[in-house]
């Protein structure tokens, strides 16, 4: 299976591909995330997140998709001129799944890689205006959209987002895996867990070298 790609840069919306990256995480898909000089960033809530590589690191080879998260400050990421020249080598790239949600698909407009694409963002309407770099004939006012290998969303579609990602690259995922609890009916029995007997078993033989090794120190 190849890697998942997250591009990270200041004031990145951890929340919105929370999501994306527990379901890779869930079906084993190994995650490698990059940001212009692998620096630590921090998201819009105060996360500060360190890097796997920077962009010299990215191996085409290694990934099949590319996560964009949404930005709380857009124009100081769209005005770094390295995250656009990041994004413009991957123009024509049908077989990377690019996944860029809210703010994000600004980005993508400013590399060229919304030209002939429907889409959609959660950006302003002042925005489009003001900073025209995606092209308005593709906007599609909807929460998702796919087309060929790009996938967009509104911020408040992260669940839908998450799975359309994942079935993107291949994981056999339900598309309600993240869906709300609230409103549905539910027995006790619902909240009741089991971990299987061999798994357990396993965590007991870790917890007792953990203790032993305790010991020792």
């Amino acid at each position: 299976m190849k890697k998942a790609a997250v591009m990270l840069y200041p004031l990145f919306s951890l929340q919105e591909i929370s999501c994306v990256t527990e379901l890779f995480k869930f079906y084993d898909k190994e995650i490698v995330t990059f940001s212009v000089d692998g620096k630590p960033v921090a998201s819009e809530d105060g996360f500060t997140i360190l890097p796997d590589r920077d962009f010299s690191g990215f191996d085409r080879e290694e990934f099949d998709c590319l996560v964009l998260p949404g930005i709380w400050e857009p124009l100081p990421v769209l005005l770094d001129g390295r995250n656009i020249r990041f994004l413009e080598q991957f123009r024509g790239d049908g077989g990377l799944v690019i996944a860029a949600i809210s703010a994000a698909p600004l980005l993508l407009g400013k590399a060229g890689l919304l030209e002939g694409k429907r889409f959609t963002h959660g950006v302003y309407e002042e925005f489009l205006d003001a900073f025209p770099v995606m092209p308005r004939e593709g906007i599609v006012r909807i929460y998702l959209v796919e087309d060929d290998n790009l996938i967009t969303a509104h911020g408040g579609a992260f669940r839908e987002f998450a799975a359309a990602v994942g079935k993107k690259v291949g994981l056999d995922c339900p598309d309600e895996i993240f869906s709300p609890m609230a409103g549905q009916a539910y027995e006790e029995e619902d909240f009741i867990f089991h971990i299987p007997p061999e798994d357990m078993e396993e965590i007991r033989a870790d917890w007792d070298r953990a203790v032993e090794e305790s010991r020792l120190k």
